[in-house]
């Protein structure tokens, strides 16, 4: 496997690039958290940036189910949306100081996020219409989340476990074995596992639907490991924020690991995107293309 990484200048180093993800336009959109902006960015490096609040700090962004862009808006506790064509809104919380964070659309057609300020899980529909739902933990911090096969999988970065959150609010606890794990980024793997980053561990988890936990030490383990992406391979892609590249795990664990071009580079989000390549967002102003040949 051939591995080749090609970086994107897309906006000064204060404005951090932090979420990134695929849109159903076939660009790159990403967060300017700093900024208070949502960019885009074409495969070719063709860019645009949409202003949307210069305190709201923008962070995770999905592509909705209604062919939008869905985001967190950390600083004001707001859901975020735009258009493909630029037309953006937004809609409140009914928790003061919820700090939503994660974000991802689910099974049923409506986004599912995070609150790290107040230990819920919220839901949002297309329509603006929002619920919530308490974690059985307090001081949780939830953190990422994801679509599993069978419900919402989220992380609880200060609670040490991943989560797991059905249509009817039921949440499930599982506690990790590594203690300080912290994770953060979750995914869904291709065989219905779902992949996590323990950013304080330097490890990458994954857990099964029953709840079976495996965690693989990274070569590194100050690598702070931050956002991953499944591959089609049953393996994932992830950012290591402390050391300034990218790596893959395999289904059976093995790592390799791939220094970005620029030194001190901050790579936070992850995905995948056109061509077949992984994107990653990195805070010093860059989208970095990992493709990868056989």
């Amino acid at each position: 496997m051939t591995v080749s990484i090609e970086e994107f200048r897309v906006s000064g180093p204060e404005a951090g690039p932090y979420g990134i993800t695929a849109g159903p336009d076939g660009a790159l959109w990403f967060t300017l958290v700093h900024q208070g902006a949502i960019g885009r960015m074409t495969p070719a490096g063709d860019l645009a940036s949409h202003p949307v609040g210069p305190d709201c700090g923008p962070t995770v962004i999905t592509a909705g189910p209604d062919g939008a862009l869905w985001f967190t808006r950390y600083r004001d506790h707001r859901i975020g949306r735009i258009t493909i064509g630029g037309e953006v809104s937004s809609f409140g919380l009914p928790t003061p100081q919820a700090g939503p964070y994660g974000i991802a659309a689910g099974p049923d057609g409506a986004l599912w996020f995070t609150e790290t300020g107040v230990d819920r899980i919220g839901r949002i529909t297309t329509g603006g219409a929002v619920t919530e739902f308490p974690l059985p933990v307090s001081g949780a911090f939830p953190s990422a989340i994801a679509a599993g096969a069978d419900g919402m999988w989220f992380t609880m970065n200060a609670a040490n476990a991943v989560g797991r959150i059905g249509p009817d609010g039921e949440v499930a606890v599982h506690r990790l074995p590594t203690a300080g794990a912290a994770p953060v980024g979750i995914t869904a793997g291709a065989d219905g596992a779902m992949w996590f980053a323990e950013i304080g561990a330097g490890q990458i988890g994954r857990i099964t639907p029953d709840g079976k936990i495996e965690e693989f030490p990274l070569p590194d383990r100050r690598a702070r490991p931050h956002a991953v992406v499944a591959d089609a391979s049953g393996g994932c892609w992830f950012t290591a924020w402390g050391t300034g590249r990218v790596g893959r795990i395999t289904a059976g664990g093995l790592v390799e690991e791939h220094a970005l071009p620029t030194p001190g580079s901050e790579p936070h989000g992850i995905a995948a995107g056109p061509g077949g390549a992984v994107w990653a967002a990195l805070e010093i102003g860059v989208i970095a293309r990992i493709s990868v040949a056989s």
